[in-house]
């Protein structure tokens, strides 16, 4: 695997990102800013497993990528209606 420019920026930007979603995630003031920093936490891991499709040029990361993705989803909807339920 040969990284070019692109990919550096890519790593960098990605790593940014998911340092700044799991602070939020760990210190956010409120439930609803927790779940909103998961759904992008799980947003850039799936972005990372395409990516590492590409680079790694093994399409078995994209199965996975699929599943975790649907996942995350339900887990998502799943907190943010558990939240609703407490508030009313």
């Amino acid at each position: 695997m040969n990284l070019n420019m692109a990919d550096m920026v890519v790593i960098l930007l990605m790593g940014s990102g998911l340092i700044l979603s799991l602070w939020r995630f760990l210190l956010g003031p409120n439930a609803p800013d927790r779940i909103v920093a998961a759904d992008t936490l799980s947003i850039i891991i799936t972005a990372s497993l395409v990516l590492m499709s590409f680079w790694f040029d093994n399409p078995m990361y994209l199965d996975v990528a699929l599943i975790y993705g649907v996942l995350a989803f339900i887990g998502v909807v799943a907190l943010a209606r558990a939240i609703e339920k407490g508030q009313s």
